[in-house]
C-alpha cells in the first residue's frame, strides 16, 4: 500500500514530464526554459493532481517541507537524507496513516454492530453475523454445495452504496463456497423468495485486506469494513460438476 502510493507520486511526475517532452517534439537536445507562467502552470498541474490523492487518503504534509524536497530533488542540492531513507520515511508515514484508519474503522464498526443489535427483529448468530428478516420465503435453504441466484445491494455503515445487482439489470449468481463467510452463512438461513438484511462484521467480510478492483487496483472495500447487504434469494441450483 505504501509502496504503491510512492510509485503513484513518482510515476505521475515522470509521465507528466514525458508527455510535455513528447508534445514539444521529442527532442532530447538543448534545454528549454519555461517562462514564469508556464513554470507556475506546471507546478499547479502537478500540485492539483497530488492534492486529489492526498485528500482521498487524508494526507496533510507540511507544504513548506514538501516544496523544499521537490526543489532539492530538481536542483540537485545535497538532500537532508538519501532516497532510500526518504522512501523509508514515506513508508513509515503511510503505515501510521493506515493504522489510524484501520483503528477508526474497527471502532466505528463495533459501535454500529452494538447499536444495530438493539433493534427489534435483529438476530445474531454465534459467528457474530446480524440479520433481519424483511420477507420470508418457502421451501429448502441452500447448502455449501449449491449455486444461488440473488438480487442484492450493499452499502457501508455510513449509508453509502458500493454495489447493487439492480444497477446491472439482472440478478447475480454465486457458488456458496466462493463468497465471503457472512454471505455463505446468511444465505443458508434463507428460503426462495425471502429477503434478508445482513450486517456483516469485517472478519466475516473482507477482513484486514478489504477488496480491490483487480484491473485498476482501486480499493473497493476498505480494510476492516463492516458491511450491510439486503439480499433477495431467487433460485437455488446444485453446483454443476465439470
Amino acid at each position: 500500500m505504501t509502496t504503491k502510493h510512492w510509485l503513484i507520486l513518482a510515476l505521475f511526475t515522470a509521465v507528466f514530464f514525458m508527455g510535455c517532452k513528447g508534445a514539444a517534439g521529442g527532442s532530447s537536445s538543448g534545454k528549454v526554459n519555461f517562462d514564469r507562467d508556464a513554470s507556475y502552470s506546471l507546478g499547479l498541474n502537478i500540485g492539483a493532481t497530488l492534492k486529489e490523492g492526498m485528500t482521498a487518503d487524508n494526507l496533510s504534509p507540511n507544504i513548506d517541507e514538501f516544496l523544499k524536497g521537490i526543489k532539492d530533488g530538481i536542483t540537485g542540492k545535497k538532500p537532508r537524507f538519501d532516497l532510500d531513507e526518504a522512501r523509508q520515511k514515506i513508508e513509515q508515514a503511510f503505515n501510521s496513516l493506515e493504522e489510524i484508519k484501520n483503528t477508526e474503522a474497527v471502532k466505528l464498526g463495533n459501535e454500529f454492530l452494538a447499536e444495530n443489535a438493539k433493534k427489534p427483529g435483529v438476530i445474531i448468530t454465534n459467528s457474530g453475523l446480524q440479520y433481519e428478516v424483511l420477507a420470508e420465503g418457502y421451501g429448502p435453504s441452500p447448502t455449501m454445495e449449491d449455486m444461488v441466484v440473488v438480487h442484492y445491494e450493499g452499502k457501508f455503515i455510513d449509508g453509502k452504496f458500493f454495489d447493487s445487482s439492480y444497477t446491472y439489470g439482472q440478478p447475480a449468481r454465486f457458488d456458496l463456497d466462493y463468497i465471503i463467510p457472512g454471505w455463505a452463512e446468511g444465505l443458508q438461513l434463507m428460503k426462495i423468495g425471502s429477503k434478508y438484511r445482513f450486517v456483516i462484521p469485517s472478519e466475516l467480510g473482507y477482513g484486514e485486506e478489504g477488496m480491490q478492483d483487480w484491473n485498476t487496483g482501486r480499493q473497493l472495500i476498505p480494510p476492516f469494513a463492516t458491511l450491510i447487504f439486503e439480499v433477495e434469494l431467487l433460485e437455488i441450483n446444485p453446483i454443476e460438476e465439470e
